[in-house]
Parts: C-alpha cells; structure tokens; sequence
C-alpha cells in the first residue's frame, strides 16, 4: 500500500466508503494481477493528487471478498466509484492513463479533477 491511498477492508467498506461524506474510489486488486500491479502507481499518484476532493483507496481481493461479491466484480483490477453511499460508476481493466481515469471520475461524480 502506498502512502496516499487508504486501505479498505471488508470490514471497513460501510464505514469508509458508503457512509464517506466525499466521493470514494475503491481499486479492488490482487497481488497475482499483473494489470493490477501496472495500474497501482497511477492510482496512488492521484490519491495523492485529489486527495482534497476524493478518497481513493485499494481492496486486496485476496484477503476481502465480500465486497467484489457484493457488488458482482467478475474481473480485476475494478475501480468502482462511488458518490452519497451509491456506486456512480466502474472502470474495469487497466491500460488507463492518469488523464483517462480523471475524465471517469469527472464524469460519474460530476465535478472537474
């Protein structure tokens, strides 16, 4: 885990994601996924970067898989977005540049990052 992005667990998920006050990005991994580990870098330089406006965090699937059930992830790394309690949005798969992620977050939680 890298120094900006949270950590989120099973048992955190309610808590720090649905009850959170800004909106959330929560990139669900593992450490076998090596899109998962391409993507990581990107993610934690924009928890760093929009820290003040969105929590971005990470998941290990490994070690929580109640969320990904709950929420019927198929396929890593999954950035699921949410706004208010409520997913606005997912992105699956790697391949995304820092731009390209910022333009998804923009769109689903409607505000310029």
């Amino acid at each position: 885990m890298g120094a900006n992005a949270k950590e989120f667990t099973d048992a955190n998920f309610e808590a720090e994601v649905l009850k959170s006050s800004k909106p959330v990005v929560v990139d669900l991994w593992a450490d076998w996924c090596a899109p998962c580990r391409a993507i990581a870098p990107i993610v934690e330089k924009l928890a760093g970067e929009l820290k003040d406006t969105i929590t971005i965090g990470k998941l290990d699937t490994n070690s929580n898989p109640n969320v990904p059930s709950r929420f019927g992830v198929t396929a890593i790394p999954t950035l699921l977005l949410f706004n208010g309690g409520k997913e606005v949005g997912r992105v699956v798969g790697g391949g995304r540049t820092g731009d390209d992620l910022k333009r998804e977050f923009s769109k689903a939680f409607g505000v310029a990052v």
